[in-house]
């Protein structure tokens, strides 16, 4: 017997025996519930066999048979009726494990996130995919039948969501297309970088959905809660269902603000802040302006994150602004890196050094921010260097510019559509998924081994819109992805370094090197990214023009 614990009060086991109960009242179990029919397998032992036994030891049990694939409304209720009732933590088991855990999933659903429910059964061994329906309609048994649908439905109307709608409209006009998301507004996120230096103000960066969502395009302001590929559907929050010919995954990342200990209570106040939050950034360029000395924190966690170089563009836009009001010979500024180096790409290293020195802060790699106390103004990382043993070390700050953890969304990560690492499984040239042939993913949910940016995003918007069609025409890809991502890397105010690289980290300048030479700092590229990037997003990518991301055609071979 290897109980699998799904929650605190509950663990389930295949079919146990009279023997097993003993283990069972050892392990510290106090009540087992029986989901199995006497009889349905020849060596079963009886539901009065296993009683017996628990009675023998102080057990309470409970017997709620219930016929394999058979699941009634009412097995839910008593199930979720003698969980309340028995003392814990339980133990319930069928043949498999699977109808106990199906009940579980079905007496929680009106109490914890279909996410929540999805990830604590996969993580025991159980894939409630077959019941998602039910889970989302708070246990009930919901109608099969579809509330709408169309041909292609995007989930998520961020920057790849609503690029690629735009980019499919251009091209086939008459398709009919719905996004779903449930914001309100749409943000413009690589401004931020800008309004925590004082450069932009933040309503420049933001603007109604309604607003931006290409013409023609059905919205659906609902959350997502799961997904059924095999029946092409996409569940709603409230159990709506709708129903699509073909499937576009761009929902974005999660941050998990709550990775660190402390942090989301003293955000905003105590001298931490963050550029990753439209409401933070203007909070950072005011910590710029009104440090006049003391020590500066700059932190990165570990990858995957969006725009990698954004915790470093903090640090050196805050440094320039401390130079240039005489502040920073009193400031000592420290980057705690989780990772091992710089930046990824070596090209670029040499020209951000110079940086580095300039603004004299500090490298402080393997150091990853665990903890937080805002009113007492210290932070505790976790140093992992190679070769050495992990340890904790505090850190006094007067000022701490926070990236945080980042992963898939919960309604992801537990979905058909993940990989073992919760991203969305697709090839890495066409971003078709690699299991479900009508599903396409791009932007930072996905798993291709590129960088997480926006601009990354405008390249991928057209691939896949070129491949839908393609295969709306019965043909195969037409177009794929190289793995291009832009980092403009703000070192001053006025200076840029341009990243610009694919897959393998293979250097991928969009201009002649005379123009911008993207491994040196440059007035052009910061024009680039202050004046051009900006209407590019709203007039250009967001509106189906597509601007320096024509797709790359695949050529027979």
């Amino acid at each position: 017997m290897e109980p699998k614990e799904i929650s605190a009060k509950l663990s389930v086991s295949p079919q146990i025996t009279p023997e097993d109960v003993a283990k069972a009242h050892d392990l510290g179990f106090r009540a087992i519930i029986c989901n199995r029919p006497d009889g349905e397998g020849p060596d079963q032992p009886s539901y009065a066999e296993i009683e017996a036994a628990a009675t023998n030891v102080g057990i309470e049990t409970r017997y709620i048979p219930v016929a394999g694939g058979m699941v009634a409304d009412t097995d839910t209720q008593a199930f979720a009726t003698a969980l309340r009732t028995l003392p814990g933590p339980v133990l319930a088991y069928c043949r498999t494990g699977t109808r106990s855990a199906t009940l579980w999933s079905l007496a929680e659903a009106g109490s914890r996130p279909l996410p929540e429910i999805l990830g604590a059964t996969k993580a025991a061994g159980y894939d409630m995919g077959g019941v998602v329906r039910r889970i989302a309609n708070g246990g009930k048994t919901p109608t099969d039948k579809a509330d709408a649908s169309y041909d292609i439905v995007i989930v998520g109307a961020g920057a790849a969501g609503i690029a690629v709608a735009a980019s499919l409209m251009s091209r086939r006009p008459v398709l009919q297309i719905a996004i779903i998301d449930p914001a309100d507004v749409h943000y413009y996120q690589p401004g931020w970088t800008m309004v925590g230096a004082g450069v932009f103000k933040p309503e420049k960066t933001v603007r109604t959905m309604g607003s931006v969502i290409p013409k023609g395009v059905h919205w659906i302001k609902a959350a997502v809660a799961a997904f059924e590929p095999k029946t092409n559907s996409v569940i709603l929050d409230g159990c709506r269902v709708v129903g699509y010919r073909r499937l576009i995954v761009v929902p974005g990342l999660k941050l998990d603000w709550n990775r660190v200990e402390g942090l989301v209570q003293t955000l905003g106040r105590n001298g931490v802040t963050s550029n990753y939050r439209y409401d933070l950034a203007p909070y950072t360029w005011e910590l710029v302006q009104g440090l006049k000395s003391g020590r500066a924190l700059f932190t990165q966690p570990p990858m995957p994150i969006k725009c990698a170089g954004a915790p470093q563009k903090a640090l050196y836009l805050s440094g320039d602004a401390w130079h240039r009001s005489g502040a920073l010979k009193n400031i000592d500024i420290q980057f705690m890196n989780a990772g091992g180096v710089l930046f990824g790409i070596k090209e670029y290293v040499p020209a951000l050094m110079e940086y580095v020195q300039k603004y004299d802060a500090s490298l402080n790699f393997f150091h990853n921010l665990v903890a937080v106390d805002g009113p007492a103004k210290k932070a505790w990382f976790d140093v992992a260097k190679p070769d050495t043993p992990r340890e904790r070390i505090e850190v006094e700050f007067d000022m701490m510019h926070v990236c945080p953890s980042q992963t898939a969304p919960d309604f992801i990560r537990v979905s058909p559509l993940a990989d073992s690492a919760g991203w969305v499984d697709v090839d890495q040239a066409t971003l078709r998924h690699k299991t479900f042939d009508n599903i396409w993913s791009l932007g930072d949910v996905m798993n291709a081994p590129n960088a997480k940016t926006a601009a990354a995003a405008r390249m991928q918007a057209p691939v896949v819109a070129e491949n839908i069609i393609a295969d709306i025409g019965g043909k195969s890809a037409a177009a794929q992805y190289n793995g291009y991502g832009s980092c403009p890397l703000t070192v001053e105010k006025g200076k840029v370094v341009l990243a610009e690289f694919g897959y393998g980290g293979k250097l991928l300048p969009s201009f002649p090197r005379f123009l911008i030479d993207g491994t040196k700092p440059s007035r052009a590229a910061w024009l680039l990214k202050e004046m051009i990037l900006p209407p590019i997003y709203w007039r250009g990518m967001l509106r189906g023009h597509e601007w320096l991301a024509k797709p790359e055609k695949i050529t027979a071979a």
